[in-house]
């Protein structure tokens, strides 16, 4: 007769198996962590999802006479042929300037508490605005990209279907509600791990089950939790041991810039970890490529354990099941240039 562990044979003695027992405690840790990304875009309050206002905000996301040089658009630095980035260590923009941080991916933004970073944009609408106006990225104006989007007509005619029973719709506030809008319908539901919080415990191997619980079991979830595993909160980058000065530079003192507060001196909002291994490289700065490099960096530097080979591979195969299906996006025809649109600045310096 062959004995089994104690477990075993009760779990046996209950009708089912050992594994399947081990299945459903975890899903049952899991699910009291994370959420599945939802299959339909969430309720924003204040900005109505109309398919008037998504549709023109996905014109003006592509739109590059946003810029000033008209090279620049939304999509340049969140590319949603490239997991919602642009696969640099820190963006290109206006004049060929290197932007400061790594661009963080546009899919599933809008479960993030807020936007960027150092969270100083509450929201995507928010958000939406910097980049046009920065120097370093798209370096315009908010009356410029008026001028430009009324000397369309078809785009005068979008904004008045997309906020009717306004005076004067085009705005560079409705500008950016209608790409929060757009934005907002990027999401990627039904990933291997959602499948698994709804209850198939066969959605993930046994492999990545080992990566959760250790995901689980050493920590991760104190910044990684929620919809979008990470996004929520802010935490300091070297809890415990501090990266080098490639990984974690000297001169970027992360959301100490928003609040001057001593205590937020390299704190930064924690990544969102949803399709993780289609968003390298990774860290604020853009400094790391390999993912399972990744993973080891953050157990010396926020749980100040050195992660053996094995958990990190482990954790690592874990964190590809949040790759979810990424939304097929047909690229939006834009309206002529009319002899009123500002023409384009150079880009040379």
């Amino acid at each position: 007769m062959i004995k089994r562990p104690l477990a075993t044979a009760l779990a046996l003695s209950l009708g089912f198996t050992a594994g399947s027992a081990m299945a459903d405690s975890l899903m049952d840790r899991a699910n009291g962590l994370f959420e599945p990304v939802p299959k339909y875009p969430p309720v924003i309050d204040g900005n109505e999802l109309t398919q008037a206002k998504v549709h023109l905000g996905k014109m003006l996301f592509f739109e590059p006479r946003l810029s000033s040089s008209h090279l620049i658009s939304c999509n340049t630095c969140h590319n949603v042929g490239l997991g919602g980035d642009d696969e640099l260590a820190t963006s290109i923009g206006h004049g060929w300037q290197k932007g400061p941080r790594n661009a963080p991916t546009v899919f599933n933004a809008v479960f993030n508490a807020a936007q960027f970073w150092d969270g100083r944009a509450a929201d995507l609408a928010e958000q939406a605005k910097g980049p046009v106006q920065a120097g370093v990225e798209m370096s315009s104006t908010p009356e410029h990209v008026v001028t430009t989007l009324q000397s369309m007509p078809e785009y005068v005619e979008r904004f008045q279907d997309a906020f009717p029973g306004q005076d004067n719709p085009v705005t560079f506030d409705n500008m950016a509600v209608a790409i929060e809008a757009y934005e907002a319908t990027l999401i990627t539901p039904d990933a291997p791990f959602d499948r698994f919080l709804r209850g198939d415990a066969n959605a993930l191997n046994d492999n990545e089950k080992e990566g959760l619980a250790l995901f689980m079991d050493r920590g991760c979830t104190a910044c990684h939790s929620g919809v979008n595993l990470g996004g929520q909160d802010y935490h300091p980058f070297g809890l415990v041991t501090r990266p080098g000065g490639d990984i974690l530079p000297e001169g970027d003192k992360g959301r100490f810039a928003v609040t001057e507060t001593a205590s937020d001196e390299y704190v930064f909002r924690a990544a969102p970890l949803r399709n993780i291994e289609l968003t390298a490289p990774y860290f604020h700065s853009g400094a790391v490529w390999d993912l399972e490099e990744a993973v080891a960096v953050m157990g010396t530097a926020q749980l100040g354990t050195e992660l053996k080979d094995n958990e990190v591979k482990a954790i690592t195969a874990f964190l590809k099941t949040l790759t979810g299906d990424v939304p097929e996006v047909r690229y939006p025809q834009l309206p002529p240039s009319t002899a009123e649109t500002p023409r384009p600045v150079d880009m040379v310096p």
